[in-house]
């Protein structure tokens, strides 16, 4: 029965792992993007009005949050190529030998 646990354990995870770097990671990159319409103007750029700054800032902060998942992810795969490890014992990530 212990068997079974693990593999519900593992399915889970694998499952999370999916969901936010499979669906996360291009969903924070369509708000991004939505954000950026906001930012540059719209309806302002018609009537006359100001665009927003807090659409820009959170489009540079969606397409940050984007960029560092993109850049974990090629760290990963480089780092086990080289033998080495990803690690987050720090708050930042750092390469360890495996």
């Amino acid at each position: 029965m212990d068997n079974f646990g693990y593999a519900l354990d593992g399915a889970w995870r694998v499952l999370l792992a999916g969901l936010v770097l499979g669906a996360g990671l291009p969903a924070v990159f369509a708000v991004g993007i939505r954000s950026l319409a906001w930012g540059t103007g719209g309806a302002a750029e018609v009537e006359g009005g100001s665009p927003h700054l807090l659409g820009r800032l959170g489009a540079g902060v969606c397409f940050a949050v984007v960029l560092a998942g993109v850049a974990l992810g090629i760290a990963f795969i480089v780092a086990s190529g080289f033998g080495y490890a990803l690690s987050f014992e720090h708050i930042y990530p750092t390469l360890v030998e495996k």
